[in-house]
Parts: C-alpha cells; sequence; structure tokens
C-alpha cells in the first residue's frame, strides 16, 4: 500500500489526501518520522482536515516531540470543532488530557 502511494506522489500525484493515506501508511510501518512529514504537508495543504491533524499528533507524539503534538491536536481540535466532526474532537481531546496527565508526572 506505502509503495502504491509513494509512486502516486512520485508521478505528481500529490493531494491532501494522499498525503494523509501515506501518513498512515507510514504510521502502520512504524516510520513516525516519515509519517508527521506527509501528515504536515497533508494540514498544510488542507488546513481544514481534522483527520490529518489528529494523525500528526499521534506521529509528533510517537516521536516524543510532545509540545508539537499538543500543537497539532489543539489545532485539531479547533478545526474538528469548526467542521462539526464531533468524533475526532472528541479523540484529540482526550489525547490532549493524556499528554497533559504525562507531563505533570
Amino acid at each position: 500500500m506505502r509503495e502504491r502511494l509513494e509512486q502516486l506522489l512520485a508521478a505528481g500525484r500529490d493531494s491532501a489526501l494522499l498525503r494523509f493515506g501515506l501518513g498512515n501508511a507510514c504510521l502502520k510501518d512504524g516510520d513516525a518520522q516519515a509519517a508527521a512529514l506527509h501528515l504536515a504537508q497533508a494540514t498544510q495543504q488542507q488546513p481544514s482536515y481534522s483527520a490529518a491533524w489528529k494523525l500528526l499528533g499521534v506521529a509528533l507524539n510517537q516521536l516524543e516531540r510532545w509540545d508539537q503534538a499538543q500543537a497539532a491536536w489543539t489545532t485539531g481540535l479547533e478545526v474538528a470543532e469548526q467542521q462539526g466532526d464531533a468524533q475526532s474532537a472528541k479523540e484529540m481531546a482526550v489525547f490532549l488530557r493524556r499528554l497533559q496527565r504525562q507531563q505533570s508526572q
């Protein structure tokens, strides 16, 4: 799956949806660094893509870049609420609470 998506990107078919798919595939492969790059690009291409913000936070959290993960989830939560994406908003709120608890220990 990841290889096919990378081929599409190499062929010039760049889009937020493609970057999201690549980021998701990279996370599944355990490659949080590549995932973060693709998901950051997805959020730049389509700032209203709440699912991309959510996964970007996940990738950054895996990389232990907690301040950046918090920023991604905070932005994503605002975007999700604006878009009416209640499920993503709820998930990111939980992620933020967990991160805040972790940082206060």
